[in-house]
């Protein structure tokens, strides 16, 4: 364990800074839209129309922090259910997954404490209230629902995106997208938050823990059940073979130190055998068309 977080400190502070990031623009956002001290809720006096605004910011943020040189480095993950999901997959190693975890809950809550520590009478205003996530009128029942299906639609369109050669590259566009329309319309479900650090990183600096557990039910099992239920398709889809089946947020691997593709021996090995024959052949044809040209 201590090993690895020797050999991978770097990429598990990028996870950190990721959803601190993260974190920031959701505070400053909210304040900006929410407080009522400042111009915004005058002059958008309907809840609907600065939920909109707000979900492009944060649309906005997560499209730069997905395909930031950084993130593209850690894969983004930003959230323990998706690295949880990823870990179910076999995308990512035990250790490692453990490592992200710590590191998003501890990036996350920093981003909040920073507002607590220099804007206190803004980030803790009753209408700001730290930008934390908590069940609407309906009830915890609801947004315990809401969350699952969130978080379950949200990974399938990951998978299917990225292992798709067309829209690949705008896995990350979709997924901001899809913040959008969350925030947008589902918010006064659910608070909309898909995210266990992202929910205690306002819960903790906040002190409310409102039905905090239903952030952490709802996305892990939705995420895990589209992880495992796109699995199950794309091995009846490929002869039993799951080995190549992607699932990144920027629709790419990027060269990250902590994804892997594990699974039985005899198959990863048949599996890079076939990678670098398809590269032999690949370097072989580049060598004849330079010498055509």
């Amino acid at each position: 364990m201590w090993q690895t977080l020797i050999k991978n400190w770097r990429i598990y502070l990028i996870e950190a800074w990721a959803l601190g990031m993260f974190m920031v623009s959701a505070a400053f956002f909210t304040i900006l839209l929410e407080h009522p001290n400042l111009l915004f809720k005058t002059l958008l006096p309907l809840p609907l129309y600065r939920r909109f605004l707000a979900g492009i910011a944060m649309g906005i943020t997560a499209i730069f922090l997905i395909y930031s040189k950084w993130g593209k480095r850690s894969g983004a993950h930003m959230n323990p259910a998706v690295t949880l999901t990823f870990l179910q997959l076999d995308r990512i190693r035990f250790n490692d997954a453990a490592w992200y975890i710590i590191a998003q809950f501890i990036g996350g809550t920093f981003g909040i404490l920073i507002f607590k520590w220099t804007t206190f009478s803004y980030i803790s205003d009753p209408a700001v209230n730290y930008a934390v996530t908590i069940p609407g009128m309906d009830g915890p029942g609801v947004a315990l629902f809401m969350e699952i299906v969130l978080s379950f639609v949200l990974f399938s369109i990951v998978l299917f995106s990225s292992n798709s050669t067309k829209w690949a590259s705008y896995t990350g566009y979709l997924v901001g997208l899809l913040l959008v329309i969350f925030i947008t319309f589902e918010a006064p479900f659910s608070g909309m938050s898909i995210n266990p650090a992202r929910t205690v990183a306002s819960a903790f600096p906040a002190n409310v823990w409102t039905d905090w557990w239903l952030y952490f039910i709802g996305p892990i099992l939705g995420m895990n059940a589209a992880g495992y239920m796109y699995r199950r398709w794309y091995r009846k889809t490929h002869d039993g073979n799951c080995l190549t089946m992607k699932c990144h947020m920027s629709g790419e691997k990027h060269n990250s130190p902590t994804y892997d593709v594990l699974g039985p021996k005899d198959l990863l090995e048949k599996y890079r055998l076939g990678e670098q024959e398809t590269l032999r052949i690949g370097e072989h044809s580049n060598f004849k068309l330079k010498q055509i040209s």
